[in-house]
């Protein structure tokens, strides 16, 4: 349940030694062996079922109530294949009681232990319970989200779509063949100079259903961020405010908002950092499995992909605006955008899991792409400072192998044959995509159920539409 794809670091290798394994391995060193214990952990396969039962019951619940909803069928065929083969078998054999009229869906992996739950709290959609727990209480909708469907484009969605030309268009025809870029796509936008040339759903979706991002929504984390800054809140460049690095002596107190947007924090983990399995699946408090890691390496001297890394940076966001005496409310910010379908999921403590729990739709995604295209004015307003889409999208420091680049919540696209240099854009796991190209006003979304067999080319797909050159 991650999004993008971990890799090492240009600088240095990964590492997964979690603080209790580094005392284990010190000492072997002393003997000249590694102990048993030190050793990588072997499948649990009991703990893989409850992480299945959780999954199974985050997933059903968020695609049953968030946005328009998908029927049961779907979701089994969608959301619950394709996943970590290591609990996909238990996702699938597990079943879900779904209650309606409360919310909640149920998931039963243990004669001796109560079922997993997760319940929809309306606004911000499901909270996944902790392995055990059981509702305290009824949780409620956390009021309503705004309704701007009759408003013009592109905060509703009347005239959102350029006219239908007669024929095919450039843009059509560069996107026909789908299938040819790889992966299984259920919506594709493409739009030009702030309207809609191109839409396309696959599989009973519509403009209105809600599809997990995956780790777009580490960019809407960092888009969070801008506006904090914008209105004076957050220095990202000063050290993050989480409160349990605060301890004399601790050196995480030194690492920065930035260098946490820009996976450089020099921590590490018991995973690969595309990994929060506890977080997602276990439903654990963000606050308790983020804070503990230890430094491995000096801070913005390594690139390790990490979930904890956008975590904590939304945990020193919501603790800046404390200190302002405003709450972190992203329904709110979405809403003036029009994102009035974007669910953004938080832990049973309150604390958002803005590095991937977000639900959203198609043309929601292209909002958020249009906000990074006008360069953070939205409606005669700014709400991301100037330099903003520079600092997001220029990288400093490490930088990932691969194809891609990587900047402050956004990957780039700069080293991509037939793509203008200033393409950049969101990804996310099972291949959820957002890509802005400001020098051509161009949007490109895609969102899918990929599966590690078959994914989509992003670079491909946005090669062939930046080659189309519509007419509009």
């Amino acid at each position: 349940m991650h999004g993008g794809t971990a890799r090492k670091s240009r600088s240095g290798r990964t590492s997964a030694i979690v603080p209790d394994l580094r005392l284990l391995l010190g000492a072997a060193l002393l003997v000249g062996a590694v102990p048993a214990q030190a050793q990588a952990p072997k499948p649990n396969a009991e703990l893989n079922r409850a992480w299945a039962a959780g999954y199974r019951a985050a997933f059903v619940c968020s695609s049953l109530w968030n946005g328009a909803g998908k029927p049961l069928d779907a979701i089994e065929r969608d959301e619950l294949t394709g996943i970590y083969p290591e609990i996909e078998a238990d996702v699938r054999a597990l079943k879900a009681d779904v209650d309606d009229k409360a919310k909640t869906v149920s998931v039963k992996y243990r004669d001796d232990m109560p079922p997993r739950i997760a319940v929809w709290s309306g606004r911000e959609g499901c909270v996944t319970l902790p392995i055990g727990a059981q509702p305290a209480g009824t949780v409620l909708a956390a009021g309503r989200r705004a309704d701007f469907d009759a408003r013009p484009w592109p905060l509703g969605d009347k005239d959102a779509r350029w006219p239908v030309p007669k024929g095919v268009t450039q843009f059509e025809r560069a996107v026909m063949n789908i299938e040819g870029f790889g992966g299984r796509t259920s919506s594709l936008l493409i739009v030009k100079k702030g309207r809609i040339s191109v839409e396309r759903y696959w599989g009973g979706h519509d403009l209105h259903t809600a599809q997990r991002t995956f780790s777009v929504a580490k960019s809407m984390a960092a888009t969070l961020i801008g506006h904090a800054v914008q209105q004076g809140r957050i220095d990202v460049k000063r050290p993050a405010m989480i409160a349990d690095w605060q301890t004399p002596g601790d050196q995480r107190a030194a690492i920065t908002t930035e260098q946490l947007m820009r996976m450089a924090s020099g921590l590490t983990s018991d995973t690969a950092g595309n990994r929060s399995d506890a977080v997602y699946m276990g439903g654990a408090s963000v606050r308790q499995w983020t804070v503990q890691w230890p430094l491995l390496n000096p801070p913005n001297t390594h690139y390790r992909y990490a979930n904890n890394d956008t975590l904590l940076a939304t945990l020193s966001l919501k603790a800046a605006l404390a200190k302002a005496g405003t709450p972190l409310d992203p329904a709110a910010f979405f809403d003036r955008l029009g994102m009035t379908r974007t669910f953004v999921e938080h832990d049973k403590d309150g604390d958002y899991i803005l590095s991937s729990q977000v639900w959203t739709t198609a043309r929601d995604l292209a909002r958020l792409g249009l906000l990074y295209g006008h360069d953070g004015m939205w409606q005669g307003e700014r709400l991301l400072p100037a330099d903003w889409r520079r600092f997001v999208t220029t990288p400093s420091g490490p930088q990932p192998d691969g194809a891609f680049g990587y900047g402050a919540g956004f990957w780039l696209l700069n080293k991509s044959k037939g793509i203008p240099a200033d393409a950049f854009g969101a990804f996310g796991n099972r291949g959820q995509y957002i890509v802005v190209i400001p020098s051509r006003d161009l949007v490109i979304v895609r969102q899918g159920y990929d599966d590690d067999k078959n994914r989509l080319d992003i670079a491909k797909l946005v090669e062939a539409v930046v080659a189309a050159e519509d007419i509009r």
